[in-house]
């Protein structure tokens, strides 16, 4: 009987600090949440319509450029070192 006494003890103790540390997480989690200007959902949402509005505005620059390079006669490739695009923009 002592020692399962003396393992219910040593587990109540275990749980005891498991719920401390529990409070502290929950705590920092809380102070964390605090800082951040917006919702982080908000945020991924602005990131996702600005990505969207982002590609947008990419896909009628390479149709534009796409124009030119017809009108000119030469390669898309031309008209981008041309306006200084790189392969990485």
């Amino acid at each position: 009987m002592a020692e399962r006494e003396q393992r219910l003890v040593l587990l109540r103790d275990s749980v005891a600090q498991l719920q401390s540390q529990l409070c502290e997480l929950e705590k920092e989690v809380a102070d964390d949440k605090a800082k951040l200007r917006n919702d982080p959902a908000t945020t991924v949402q602005r990131h996702v319509r600005l990505l969207h509005e982002y590609n947008e505005i990419k896909d009628a620059a390479q149709g534009l450029m796409g124009l030119i390079a017809d009108a000119k006669g030469v390669r898309v490739a031309e008209i981008h070192q041309e306006f200084g695009v790189d392969e990485k923009d």
